[in-house]
């Protein structure tokens, strides 16, 4: 898993010795497409390291309908944090959007990684610090644009999820029907 050196590569400094043992805390897994790691209701077991590929988390509202809120392409990492950090069940289901490759850690293991290798700690400190700050601007574009400007920005910033994942998806995660996201992209090419 050579993307995942290159990826801590970005915020840390470890030898190939090292980096092996790192590696070994970890289990790699295959995920075919729509195959869920986590489902509501089930403890959050796991963080999910993604080499290749495309994950999700979701709810499902009390309408009954998927409203996802996070999506990780290659180099993101994705779990329900609350609920992984308490070991209590989650209030989210995680699922592969496309067939992925990815790295899986549980919280018992990670602890043992970090006594190992503390230098993990910083890495995954940084990790935290830059999906916090990642969700308070998503926040914050949540009141302040038009849903059509939400759009724009999105597909502006992240154009090659426009390309990779099904617009049903990307109208969930923006908190827009498919119909209305298809007025919106109508509305752009006239």
């Amino acid at each position: 898993m050579d993307t995942f050196k290159a990826h801590l590569d970005k915020f840390i400094t470890v030898s190939e010795e090292e980096y092996a043992s790192i590696f070994s805390f970890f289990e790699v897994m295959d995920v075919r497409k729509k195959q869920n790691l986590m489902n509501q209701g089930e403890i959050c077991g796991s963080m999910y390291f993604v080499s290749k590929g495309c994950l999700r988390k979701f709810f499902i509202n009390q309408k009954g309908v998927e409203q996802t809120t996070e999506f990780a392409i290659e180099n993101w990492w994705i779990t329900d944090t609350f609920a992984y950090e308490r070991q209590i069940p989650s209030d989210f289901n995680i699922q592969a959007v496309e067939h992925s490759s990815i790295l899986v850690i549980d919280l018992q293991t990670q602890e043992l990684l970090l006594q190992k290798h503390p230098v993990m700690e910083r890495y995954f400190r940084m990790i935290y610090q830059r999906a916090y700050a990642a969700s308070e601007k998503r926040i914050r574009y949540l009141y302040e644009m038009t849903r059509e400007e939400l759009y724009v920005h999105f597909s502006t910033l992240y154009p090659w999820f426009i390309q990779r994942i099904p617009q049903y998806l990307i109208a969930s995660f923006l908190g827009f029907t498919p119909e209305y996201l298809s007025e919106i992209r109508a509305k752009l090419r006239s």
